[in-house]
């Protein structure tokens, strides 16, 4: 009687499986911004207009294909749905005059909102972070903000683009092969080629490595080591990136970026 009883309640929750597996799918839909079958990405139109070739290429279904998978296994992926092309949303491509190449998201909760290096306010700002705040400081003379949100920044024309757009919570670099940085090399090829007299800021080795797809006889491009406290040291700390950018856009007949937060 008992096994019938179970049998019974398995039979009536039956349809609720087959609903919660539809909501699954529904919400990678909504988690990269597309509709069901079809690749209409929702990005600031600017920018896909400029991308829309990328779209429908096979890595990017890929990529698209992978975050299902991790979605429907149950993995919590960073960041929101919503910010995944928040860099973009705030920056449109016409807008873009400076490009801060980031590595990796954020993986703890909370902290990631599609800007690089950036964090919602409220939440404490990351060693890096703060030697970034040490530098603005040094070379400007701006008070130190008393929140990590970048966001003022991007609505200055700054695109603060990671190099992978989301990763899994508490595993760094787990998206860093899976397609996203084929698609934002062809984000830098994009201003590089179709823009001009655009700064590059480059922070540490991989973000260096990027250099080979910026044409340099039309733009500016400023390296120095990674903010991490472990590299911030070495010439990080010192480099004056943030009035070199403006010396540079006030060079080229274009309003220098408002660095205060």
């Amino acid at each position: 009687m008992v096994i019938a009883a179970f049998n019974a309640v398995l039979f009536f929750l039956k349809p609720f499986k087959y609903l919660m597996q539809e909501r699954i799918r529904n919400s990678f839909y909504n988690y990269l911004h597309l509709k069901p079958g079809q690749m209409n990405v929702k990005i600031e139109a600017s920018w896909k207009k400029v991308l829309k070739e990328e779209f429908n290429k096979t890595y990017f279904k890929q990529v698209t294909a992978h975050i299902k998978t991790e979605r429907e296994q149950g993995k919590n992926l960073y960041p929101p749905g919503s910010q995944i092309f928040n860099a973009f949303d705030k920056t449109p491509f016409d807008k873009v005059k400076v490009v801060i190449l980031g590595q990796d998201p954020y993986h703890g909760a909370g902290q990631a909102m599609g800007l690089c290096f950036s964090v919602p306010k409220g939440i404490p700002p990351p060693p890096s972070l703060i030697n970034i705040f040490k530098e603005l400081k040094e070379d400007t003379g701006m008070a130190v903000p008393n929140h990590g949100d970048l966001s003022s920044w991007a609505d200055e024309g700054v695109l603060l683009l990671n190099a992978s757009l989301t990763v899994r919570s508490g595993e760094p670099m787990s998206h860093s092969k899976i397609g996203w940085q084929v698609f934002t090399d062809q984000v830098i090829q994009k201003i590089s080629d179709l823009k001009q007299h655009v700064v590059f800021i480059l922070w540490g080795k991989f973000a260096q490595e990027k250099a080979s797809l910026i044409q340099v006889n039309k733009h500016c491009i400023l390296k120095a080591p990674h903010p991490s406290p472990l590299s911030a040291h070495s010439g990080f700390l010192g480099c004056r990136h943030f009035s070199k950018t403006n010396h540079y856009l006030m060079k080229t007949n274009q309003d220098p970026v408002n660095w205060s937060l």
